[in-house]
């Protein structure tokens, strides 16, 4: 399991800052979709299934970011270029190794969503966000074990 101190303050803070999508929000959205996908950055690869990275993005969702969503906002586009040396649709293995882009990705996956974040504050709407739109309804995630996973993850802090 990573630090989730470290994670937050090197990592999160850092590519949501670049992309210009940092909010307290949003900061605690990817933490807890980095505890409850990947057990905090146990698995970077999904046992028996295609998903990568500490946020467990499947590679249909990540091509189809890159070429329905970010490829079309220039704005956007133009800030992976410059922060995150993407100048092209990197492959997807980058989910992998590269923590600040999978983060970055992660954050653009719920920019897309129209429904604005769950405060910070309030566990319980972060978890129904966060099942509603990233594990979804047909997802294994349940409510116990994924609270279990965020507070075991957030107490990861030295």
């Amino acid at each position: 399991m990573l630090n989730c101190g470290q994670l937050t303050e090197f990592i999160i803070k850092r590519a949501l800052y670049d992309l210009q999508l940092l909010s307290d929000d949003a900061v605690e959205l990817m933490v807890f979709t980095c505890a409850n996908e990947s057990l905090g950055g146990t698995y970077l690869h999904q046992i028996q299934g295609p998903a990568l990275g500490i946020y467990q993005m499947e590679p249909k969702t990540y091509n189809d970011l890159w070429q329905n969503y970010i490829a079309k906002k220039g704005s956007l586009y133009l800030k992976f270029i410059q922060n995150f040396d993407a100048s092209y649709m990197p492959n997807e293995d980058r989910l992998v190794y590269d923590l600040r882009f999978a983060t970055a990705m992660t954050r653009v996956f719920y920019a897309r969503i129209p429904e604005p974040l769950p405060k910070y504050t309030d566990t319980d709407a972060i978890w129904k966000y966060y099942k509603t739109y990233y594990n979804t309804l047909a997802g294994k995630a349940d409510w116990n074990n994924a609270i279990g996973n965020y507070h075991r993850f957030k107490s990861n802090i030295p």
